[in-house]
């Protein structure tokens, strides 16, 4: 057991976090306030080799460990968490699932422009009936020939209108259940595809997120994504991966908001001394730094034994879950530490726990992982009593 970073894993997390610091924190308050895509930080990732890292060299990526996938997204969203969730969304989310189960035809169509930020990518799967229960979606498709045709309404989906090409989910047979599910590769264009206005949010807001409708849309059948009824389970093995990424957001806000809070603490003097040597102060922050890096280490372990392919569901929940609460405490002690300050927009931990609140609801509610937990731990339960 080995709780050290590789000597390329540590390199990697310098340079990204020196990138972070210089070109994207500068940036990131202005870009929410205008309620404005960053373009130019999505430029920037490209340019750098950072999209889509974890792909093969094949296909534009660098075929790094999944470890490394996860130190990019915490690093940026330390720095912005908008950007990270642009950049986990359009590499784990809709990059992997093409590169997992399309075609090779498909992958080299799609991942190359992808790598390069050529292509910007989204996933729609939520609907404003079917969120914690995916099963229960009502989009439909209907085979035409050599097209196939959507019908449906989707939501919150984040690029939404900005993104070029989206992995969308819809039913190809009426019974209900999750078997009549199949996914597709929907490019920006479409016949029969808009979107709606961009949602006004609580926090995030220069990640756009928008209402997604298909009217008649018609999608070639060489952009189905797997086989006809495939897609559930392509959603769900995505979403581990997704799940993953979004703890390593929660991570990155819950650090950026013990760095704000330390160095107030450290300025900020009462009674004749800094704030951080009183001991309410200093429990705050050390509850926050022993929080934090156990989410870390959660985190890490469900991206490596991902990365070994290896059965994960349950870490995969247990670091969301976790890393998730841990960034809504860790920022709500932050704006306390910072008291009246804390609760003004000029000062970054009021944005930070206003992002730190989408991580328990996004990609699986904390509400779901538990329930992923707990059938996960029955189902081991189930399995030793088998043996024995």
């Amino acid at each position: 057991m080995n709780f050290f970073l590789t000597d390329e894993q540590q390199a990697l997390r310098e340079a990204v976090r020196e990138f972070a610091e210089e070109e994207i924190a500068p940036r990131s308050a202005e870009y929410n306030r205008r309620h404005e895509f960053p373009r130019d930080n999505f430029r920037r990732l490209a340019e750098l080799g950072y999209l889509n890292m974890q792909l093969p060299e094949k296909y534009g990526g660098q075929g790094l460990d999944w470890v490394s996938y996860t130190i990019v997204v915490e690093e940026l969203a330390r720095a912005c968490a908008a950007t990270a969730v642009i950049y986990e969304v359009h590499s784990s989310l809709h990059s992997e699932a093409i590169y997992r189960f399309g075609t090779e035809e498909q992958r080299m169509r799609y991942l190359p422009r992808l790598s390069r930020g050529e292509l910007l990518g989204a996933y729609a799967l939520t609907e404003p009936g079917a969120g914690s229960d995916a099963a229960a979606i009502q989009t439909r498709a209907e085979r035409r020939g050599d097209v196939y045709v959507l019908n449906g309404q989707k939501a919150f989906i984040t690029s939404g209108g900005v993104a070029d090409s989206y992995i969308v989910f819809a039913r190809t047979d009426p019974a209900p259940g999750h078997r009549g599910i199949t996914a597709f590769i929907v490019e920006k264009g479409a016949p029969g595809l808009r979107f709606g206005p961009p949602e006004r949010k609580m926090g995030l807001h220069a990640s756009p997120t928008t209402a997604m409708y298909l009217e008649d849309c018609r999608v070639p059948v060489a952009n189905r994504l797997g086989d006809e009824g495939q897609g559930f389970a392509i959603a769900m093995a995505i979403l581990d991966r997704g799940r993953v990424g979004i703890g390593a957001q929660a991570v990155g806000i819950a650090q950026a908001a013990l760095d704000d809070a330390l160095a107030y603490a450290r300025q900020r003097h009462t009674f004749g001394k800094p704030i951080a040597e009183h001991q309410a102060i200093a429990f705050k922050l050390a509850d926050m730094a022993t929080e934090i890096d156990a989410a870390r280490l959660l985190v890490y372990r469900a991206a490596f034994l991902l990365g070994q392919g290896r059965p994960c569901r349950r870490e995969v929940s247990m670091a969301k879950l976790f890393a998730s609460e841990v960034a809504m405490r860790a920022t709500t002690e932050a704006v306390q530490i910072l008291g009246g300050y804390g609760y003004m927009e000029d000062y970054r931990v009021e944005r930070l726990m206003r992002e730190a609140k989408v991580t328990q609801i996004y990609e699986g509610t904390s509400e779901i992982q538990r329930i992923v937990i707990s059938r996960e731990l029955l189902r081991g339960l189930r399995e030793e009593a088998a043996v024995r």
